[in-house]
């Protein structure tokens, strides 16, 4: 055989990049179905309520008008997602500002603007609640008019949608422990933490276009939704309860898909769900597409989160005990909360070694519009809050944040707090040393202290160390049973069936280099099916850093399963060219008539996950980072910079680097973004900014230059040793840059984003307490506190 290059290691070009760059592919908004009409939605004015009355504007021709209403829903008026509490259509209650009440459809789309504006619908209004605290004083004081959630069997009790509960070891010998450390400690380190709400701002906006089939007798026989999204079986699960139909008469297809960050995992289950009950109604395709402001103010979007620390560490910087209590801002329906929420427990202890420990963890109900997914999900939440944490703890004791972290890092062959042995290699004191030198963080804190004493502008280096979990949690990947099909088309080229969806992140380039790497055949010759639920199996959801390891091991299994039939079958050699390969696969092909190999997902090694103790192997692998970020905050405006950053990680095998490096580049700028800029105004449980006017994101004029190094250690369950990496990048950027800032002005922030007003008010707060200069020491957190 000839002799070529791997293909893992390489960056072809992408699979869907020439029709990109050519704008020959076709988005949802891009496509006319014959005949289809246009749907919108009416929405709620208030937070929390019930429907007295609707009325529609006379002065408008209703009867050109579809109007769907939640009794026209031929099977159950709910969403769902882990729970039904989600309505399809709001009926007659109301439990967040924009919750869908009615839907229209017209051949006209601009004659549904002042259609909406025409429906008059009156409320009797009940109080709201909006904030986590809220939610939790609603509770403690038994006040039965802010009771907004009635608990579920899902694990919920009042106003709380989700809890965990997590220990190193035994629930009473981790108890005795923890109060034992509290007693013996040198310190204790108290803190709390938050982080706000944050948009996707995806570049396509949701969207979908859906169709109804009746029989010769007029029975609803299917339905069809084609869009934008990440998960098509999601929505095919939807469906099926909505129309009351088996799953083989709900059609799904994902089409070109312009972002997701997790925002179009759930989401498109309730836009979906509305424009096939549209279609029904008509008799009609109708697409439905979100204009911004309706997307930002309708949509899902990152769980805001409050974190309280409480540390026992030894006078020489070891962690003896901790508790951690996680609350997160659920909004008005469970929806993912318990997925986001477990991602946070799981990751709040961080790279570190617990003798003794707790997490506690809830999500709370309120009246805005439900939280979900983002990149991250969870994780960016709890890390924030525990690399704060490292640093204050780290102060208390008298060490520098580097040498905290390295006497109490995690190493092979130690115990995670989940109970997890690291049996693969891990090295967070190299990827520490390595981080440290390649942004030359030792040079600039001594740099930066002296520049600081003259200058205005000050300057600071912080870093953030951290790891995320790969794949499902627990047992999730065993329940997902995901599976996948490699077929050979009639002209012998591979073509991979699976349900993971490309939306610009390179699932469809990666796992072409997967099968192309394993059958020894040019990247080129791989074609991969459009997503299809009429054609792909369920190989499971888009999401949690699951494509390239998970997903990607089976496409290799499938492949090798292909290559086993055909020396079985055609004498295939071990030592094949592509030629052969091709030869083999037509005279099987012309044998049996078709040649598709399928395998379902069997762990490569065994994984133990106990779900009501909440121990065990949380993930197949983990990915470990650790990201320096440099800051410049100007004290005559406030504002604060990232004016470099370097984000180190070991990701396994790096299966394409520049895709890879994008991947990094683009999660450190939303997490930029998540640190500095990005705020939701809540008005009444509605988003006031909701418009890209007044909703400030960094552009690329804000951006610091991003260095990003790789570290490659392969791992047993990812083709070619590969880990997921999407979600990593989102979560160390935030605390790296508040650790900065802290260098740079002396003062401990605790919440993000950070915003030059609350800079301003800090320092006001200063002044006002006489402090003569920003000194370290000053910390006006009254929810901060070390004890000695």
């Amino acid at each position: 055989m000839q002799e070529s290059q791997p293909i893992l290691g390489a960056s072809p070009l992408r699979k869907e990049g020439r029709a990109k760059v050519l704008g020959a592919a076709r988005y949802i908004d891009d496509i006319t179905l014959p005949g289809m009409w246009h749907g919108a939605t009416v929405r709620s004015s208030i937070a929390r309520g019930t429907i007295r009355s609707i009325t529609f504007d006379p002065a408008i021709d209703w009867p050109q008008f579809t109007i769907v209403r939640a009794t026209d829903i031929p099977g159950e008026n709910t969403i769902v997602h882990l729970t039904k509490d989600h309505p399809c259509l709001a009926d007659p209650h109301i439990n967040h500002p924009n919750e869908p009440i009615l839907l229209l459809a017209h051949p006209d789309k601009t004659a549904l603007i002042a259609a909406v504006k025409g429906v008059k619908i009156e409320y009797d209004e009940l109080p709201g609640v909006f904030t986590i605290e809220d939610s939790e004083a609603a509770v403690e004081n038994e006040d039965a008019a802010r009771i907004i959630w009635p608990g579920s069997d899902a694990g919920g009790t009042a106003n709380c949608f989700k809890q965990y509960l997590m220990y190193t070891g035994d629930k009473d010998e981790a108890e005795a422990g923890i109060n034992a450390a509290f007693e013996a400690a040198d310190f204790v380190v108290e803190g709390e933490y938050s982080t706000g709400a944050q948009e996707q701002l995806y570049i396509e906006n949701n969207g979908v276009i859906a169709e109804c089939f009746r029989d010769a007798l007029g029975a609803i026989e299917s339905v069809c939704v084609r869009g934008s999204m990440q998960c098509p079986y999601y929505l095919v699960h939807a469906l099926t309860l909505v129309f009351n139909l088996p799953e083989d008469k709900c059609r799904v297809i994902q089409v070109e898909t312009g972002g997701a960050f997790g925002g179009k995992e759930d989401f498109p289950s309730v836009i979906g769900s509305h424009a096939a009950l549209l279609a029904m109604k008509c008799g009609h395709p109708v697409k439905i597409v979100y204009d911004r402001a309706e997307d930002m103010a309708a949509t899902t979007k990152r769980h805001p989160s409050r974190t309280r620390h409480r540390t026992a560490v030894s006078k020489d910087g070891r962690l003896l005990a901790g508790t951690i209590d996680i609350a997160i801002d659920g909004g008005a329906y469970a929806t993912l909360s318990p997925v986001v929420l477990s991602r946070a427990t799981i990751h709040a202890p961080g790279p570190y070694k617990w003798p003794h420990l707790r997490v506690r963890a809830k999500a709370m109900a309120t009246n805005i519009p439900p939280h979900g997914a983002f990149r991250g999900f969870g994780a960016p939440q709890s890390l924030f809050a525990l690399e704060r944490h490292m640093d204050k703890v780290a102060q208390a004791v008298g060490l520098s944040a580097e040498e905290l972290r390295r006497r109490n890092f995690l190493a092979t062959g130690d115990c995670t707090a989940t109970g997890q042995l690291l049996s693969e290699p891990v090295d967070m004191q190299h990827l520490l040393t390595r981080a440290l030198a390649d942004s030359g963080y030792h040079e600039k804190l001594a740099r930066f202290e002296e520049e600081n004493k003259t200058s205005s502008i000050k300057r600071g280096v912080g870093f953030a160390a951290f790891m995320h979990g790969t794949g499902f949690t627990g047992s999730g990947e065993r329940r997902l049973n995901s599976l996948v099909h490699v077929d050979i088309l009639e002209d012998g080229r591979p073509c991979i069936l699976v349900s993971s969806t490309e939306f610009g992140q390179g699932t469809n380039t990666i796992l072409s280099q997967v099968a192309a790497q394993t059958l020894r055949m040019p990247y080129e010759s791989i074609v991969v099916a459009q997503p299809d639920t009429s054609v792909v199996p369920n190989s499971g959801p888009t999401v949690a850093s699951r494509t390239a390891m998970i997903v990607g091991k089976l496409v290799e299994r499938a492949c090798e399963k292909t290559l086993a039939t055909l020396r079985e079958s055609e004498g295939l050699p071990e030592d094949f060219t592509p030629q052969q390969f091709t030869a083999a696969t037509l005279a099987y092909r012309a044998k049996h008539g078709s040649l598709r190999s399928s395998v379902r997902y069997e762990p490569v090694a065994k994984i133990y996950w106990d779900d009501d103790l909440y121990r065990g192997d949380a993930y197949p692998g983990y990915a470990w980072a650790v990201y320096v970020a440099e800051v410049a905050v100007d004290m005559n405006t406030y504002m604060a910079t990232c004016t470099r950053f370097d984000a180190l990680q070991e990701v396994g095998k790096v299966m394409h680097p520049v895709l890879a490096k994008g991947q990094i580049e683009g999660g450190v700028a939303q997490g930029i973004g998540y640190a500095l800029y990005e705020k939701c105004v809540w008005q009444n449980g509605h988003m006031a900014n909701n418009q890209m006017t007044n909703y400030i994101m960094p552009t690329s004029a804000d951006l610091p230059p991003i260095h990003v190094h790789f570290e490659e250690t392969p791992c047993i369950h990812g083709p070619g040793g590969a880990k997921g990496i999407g979600e990593l990048p989102m979560d160390g950027p935030a605390p790296a840059i508040l650790n900065a800032i802290e260098n740079a002005t002396g003062m401990s922030f605790t919440a993000i984003p950070l915003l030059p007003e609350d800079i301003f008010e800090r320092v006001t707060a200063m002044k006002n307490a006489g402090s003569e200069a920003l000194n370290p020491s000053v910390d006006l957190d009254t929810e901060s506190e070390v004890t000695a």
